[in-house]
């Protein structure tokens, strides 16, 4: 399973604004996560890989903030949101992801027109997002959370092969729903999450990383 902190600990340490990346990693794997219905969530568990009524014809949407995930899932409430799932990525995969990605919608700090951005999204199989990072509560904060869409052959090298570990973590997100229900947020226990920094400067300088 993750490592987990309470929520207090490390909510003290974590940028109160600004672009950031924030997961729980190590020198060689990166957390991603995503809420599916169950049927595509236990076919995942049980095979560790995305598949059965998995489409890879659509693009799919990750999120290495486990918090900011709860936000868009309604903490495991949301129709076909119900399973949560921490997928475990190679670090050189995730850094590439980051890499290639094209902002979802024109950006002038990074293309001249927009019909330069059109053109790179049609060559990229990678969007990234930048949205405003949510408090347990839901709240809105003014930290920047990062969601990268995949699609084509990156999204099956994402789902097939690029997968090192699938993690239930549904009844986990069920327990801490509960704990901040009842005792707010210090109560609250998730996912141990540090500010990540892709191992090329060029890319963090790219994404305009604080």
């Amino acid at each position: 399973m993750l490592v987990v902190e309470p929520y207090s600990e490390q909510v003290a340490g974590w940028p109160k604004d600004g672009r950031h990346v924030l997961a729980q990693f190590d020198d060689e794997t990166v957390v991603v996560y995503q809420a599916y219905c169950p049927a595509i969530g236990r076919f995942a568990i049980e095979n560790g890989v995305l598949g059965g009524e998995f489409s890879y014809s659509r693009m799919s949407w990750v999120k290495p903030n486990f918090l900011w995930m709860m936000y868009r899932s309604g903490w495991g409430t949301k129709e076909n949101q119900e399973v949560t799932l921490g997928l475990r990525v190679r670090r050189t995969f995730f850094d590439g992801l980051l890499a290639t990605a094209v902002p979802s919608s024109w950006d002038a700090g990074e293309f001249a027109t927009p019909a330069d951005w059109s053109k790179a999204v049609a060559r990229s199989a990678v969007r990234v997002q930048w949205d405003p990072d949510h408090s347990p509560a839901g709240g809105k904060l003014a930290r920047r959370a990062i969601q990268l869409g995949l699609r084509g052959d990156v999204l099956e090298a994402f789902g097939q092969r690029e997968l090192v570990e699938v993690l239930d973590l549904t009844a986990f997100v069920a327990e801490q729903r509960e704990r901040l229900a009842a005792g707010g947020v210090s109560a609250l226990v998730t996912p141990r999450e540090r500010v990540y920094r892709p191992a090329d400067p060029a890319i963090a300088a790219r994404l305009r990383l604080d």
